[in-house]
């Protein structure tokens, strides 16, 4: 089984230089919807879509999927 991550996110977010509340003002984010993305809980894909204009990235700088021991 898979999972989602968003380390590559994270990850984009330090490089440069942004908090990740900057990233969910810019993108338009709820706080609901963030919460979800801290506890690795998946996300709509027009929360991605958004995220992803706000970075002016793409889908795999946001997210991965990572194998599970299940």
């Amino acid at each position: 089984m898979r999972k989602v991550s968003y380390l590559p996110l994270w990850h984009l977010l330090l490089e440069r230089g942004m908090t990740k509340s900057q990233m969910r003002i810019e993108a338009g984010l709820t706080t609901n919807v963030f919460a979800n993305m801290n506890k690795g809980q998946h996300i709509s894909m027009d929360s991605l879509i958004r995220i992803c204009d706000a970075l002016d990235c793409n889908l795999n700088d946001v997210v991965e999927l990572v194998k599970t021991e299940e």
